[in-house]
């Protein structure tokens, strides 16, 4: 939400219209939970993903791999557990991975509106291009959860405030571009692969908002399709 500060009758419009989706953070860093000694259904994929030895057999060294890397990722509960959620979202970052330089390969961000930001919601990854050429990123991003989904379609960035707060929640959302109501870009200081999602804004790492803020306008396009994975 934007705080009504701006000017007259135009501002108190537009904090109407924004206000009833943006997004708050969504999500808080999980505390540490005792480890567990149960092997979860999981256990090989995450093993390998976690770099350590692939018995499929959980082990003390095992969970509290497993639980620090829920801890960062604001996973609950955070007990060390090979579970969906956990392997999950490994998966989503190893798809991301092997996206590697070329996001758009299907061709489904229009490549005739010259500089557009694009959102894959199924991988949860976003990019700028000019036209055809990719002009920063993919970066992963953090979208809509099952219910505030992130809105598809073909829009535009129409206001931008650097030093947003939400007057719904009452947190920061520094580098706020705004382009389908409530919905927009921001930094979030949670990580961007935090279950179970946004409020239906784009959440991103500082330093990809700060660069989004940097190469977008007023005015560019932003192209939004696929579908959140659990939405």
């Amino acid at each position: 939400m934007r705080n009504i500060t701006r000017r007259g009758v135009v501002a108190a419009g537009i904090t109407a219209l924004v206000a009833p989706l943006t997004v708050a953070m969504g999500s808080t860093p999980a505390q540490a939970a005792s480890c567990t000694t149960q092997t979860g259904a999981y256990q090989k994929q995450v093993e390998k993903f976690l770099g350590r030895p692939v018995d499929g057999r959980q082990s003390v060294a095992d969970c509290k791999a497993i639980q620090a890397f829920q801890t960062k990722h604001s996973i609950s509960p955070n007990a060390g557990l090979a579970g969906p959620i956990t392997w999950g979202t490994m998966d989503l970052m190893n798809r991301q991975k092997a996206v590697g330089k070329n996001p758009n390969r299907a061709g489904k961000c229009p490549t005739n509106k010259g500089r557009i930001a694009c959102v894959d919601l199924t991988l949860q990854l976003s990019w700028i291009q000019d036209g055809k050429e990719l002009a920063y990123g993919p970066v992963p991003v953090r979208t809509g959860r099952d219910g505030y989904e992130t809105r598809t379609g073909l829009k535009k960035v129409y206001w931008r405030n650097i030093d947003h707060v939400s007057s719904l929640y009452h947190v920061p959302m520094p580098y706020s571009q705004f382009f389908d109501g409530g919905q927009a870009f921001h930094s979030v200081g949670i990580s961007v692969w935090a279950p179970p999602g946004s409020h239906g804004c784009v959440n991103m790492t500082k330093a990809d908002a700060s660069k989004y803020w940097s190469m977008l306008r007023k005015g560019d396009d932003v192209f939004v399709y696929g579908r959140k994975p659990g939405t």
